[in-house]
């Protein structure tokens, strides 16, 4: 597998070796049907119940465990605004690999304690993803890390798509998955897997209106930077979706759809008072997209949900 070419699109091999790498790392995350509740059919793909609380550990834990002794020895180093961070530090520290996570300066408190608990080494710049890139890439080149991007990598992007495989186990008669959009890898990742082993299956994904960046660059027919994104969703605000995300997208998604802070916030708190389920806003987009109306496609609808960090403040919040 070749990494940073549009052409190197997932393949079903790709995928079939996630499984084995991802494997010891995360977990089969369950479906919890919803349907009763939502007047609609509602289906969670549990990824918030995943080792750091988010889908984020298959393709952090696909990608260092592919790495060689040395490597390893020298360490990773990636750039987060918290669940791929954790993620990292993480497989990392089972792998017995130092990992640095540069961050926000504006990350929530519970990340970054997150990404420490698991021995990461945290260092906050900026406010963007391309701060925290340069970053991330100047550290990489000064001590010799190897970079884990959290999105655009064709090792990231294969190990998130083991999600979709696990849908497609779980429930064969699956009729829409829907993905939450940051950067594009879980959507690129998912969206393979679905149409290279059951391409009837509907693929959707949904972004914050204040950062739809894929459904932009869709649009336009290439990756688009947005001037600045906006969304209480702070795991789904990248200015721009990656070019190897992009390319599966354009070649395999169905559809995007936007949801607004306020379905996300309502989404969010649904899922907490009438599901039990402790999720953050960037993990409640999915769900907020279904109780909006805004997924026609056949059922039964799958949506994953992934973001379990979350304070009692934040929830709090959302229900002002």
């Amino acid at each position: 597998m070749t990494t940073g070419s549009t052409d190197a699109l997932t393949s079903k091999q790709d995928l079939l070796d996630a499984v084995e790498r991802v494997r010891p790392f995360a977990r089969r995350t369950p479906l919890l049907d919803l349907s009763d509740l939502a007047g609609r059919s509602l289906i969670l793909k549990c990824e918030h119940h995943q080792p750091g609380g988010a889908f984020k550990i298959r393709g952090a834990s696909n990608t260092i465990a592919a790495l060689s002794p040395d490597a390893l020895a020298r360490g990773v180093v990636t750039y987060s605004s918290g669940n791929h961070g954790q993620a990292v530090a993480l497989a990392a520290s089972r792998l017995g690999a130092p990992a640095v996570i540069v961050m926000p300066t504006t990350a929530p408190a519970i990340k970054v304690a997150g990404v420490k608990r698991y021995g990461g080494e945290v260092i906050l710049e900026g406010t963007t993803s391309a701060d925290r890139k340069r970053r991330a890439e100047a550290e990489a080149a000064s001590r010799g890390l190897t970079m884990v991007p959290p999105f655009d990598h064709a090792m990231v992007i294969a190990g998130q798509g083991t999600c979709g495989l696990e849908i497609l186990e779980q429930l064969p008669d699956v009729g829409t998955i829907v993905v939450p959009v940051g950067g594009g890898g879980l959507l690129s990742g998912v969206a393979a897997a679905i149409k290279l082993m059951k391409p009837s299956v509907k693929v959707i994904g949904v972004e914050p209106v204040g950062a739809a960046k894929m459904a932009a660059s869709l649009a336009a027919g290439h990756p688009v930077t947005l001037e600045k994104t906006a969304s209480i969703a702070d795991g789904l605000m990248p200015v721009r979706p990656g070019d190897l995300t992009f390319a599966h997208a354009q070649r395999y998604v169905d559809a995007l759809v936007t949801v607004d802070d306020e379905q996300i916030a309502k989404a969010a708190l649904w899922l907490f008072y009438e599901a039990k389920q402790v999720v953050e806003p960037s993990g409640a987009a999915t769900t907020a997209a279904v109780l909006s109306g805004l997924i026609t496609t056949p059922g039964p609808v799958v949506v994953i949900v992934s973001g379990g960090n979350v304070s009692p403040e934040t929830l709090s919040k959302l229900a002002v």
